[in-house]
């Protein structure tokens, strides 16, 4: 599978594993009702829809531009690295709104967030691929 397809399934299920794990992450984190974990959630997840998309467009470019092909554990490790960065940018903001907290505590949680889901992005990349195959980019 590849192109716009691929981009589509990856994120849809990505998203749908996500937000069910994060309502139940951020509501044991903050404490605030199942309510506002679960808008946190919701909210977070359309952050990262567009981010995603927005991030693995501008990654496979660059992964077409190199030399060396395939997935190394360092090049997935800088994938999820890179993403998480910029979607730490987008939430805590978020968080803090949604869940009432200060930024200081959105941004605790989402540390928090990020190591679960540190893990969690790679295992899905890799299970992604050897489900789907490799996009063009890395072939």
């Amino acid at each position: 599978m590849q192109g716009a397809k691929r981009k589509i399934v990856y994120v849809v299920f990505f998203e749908l594993i996500a937000i069910a794990m994060s309502t139940i992450l951020l509501k044991l984190l903050s404490g605030s009702p199942a309510g506002h974990a679960g808008a946190a959630a919701v909210g977070a997840s359309a952050l990262a829809m567009v981010w995603n998309l927005a991030y693995n467009a501008l990654f496979e470019r660059w992964e077409a531009g190199r030399a060396r092909k395939g997935r190394s554990f360092t090049r997935r490790a800088a994938h999820a690295l890179g993403f998480e960065t910029g979607l730490t940018v987008l939430l805590v903001p978020l968080f803090a709104l949604v869940l009432g907290v200060s930024l200081l505590d959105a941004l605790l949680y989402n540390l928090g967030m990020i190591v679960f889901f540190l893990v969690y992005t790679f295992s899905y990349n890799l299970a992604f691929d050897r489900l789907f195959g490799l996009p063009l980019s890395a072939q």
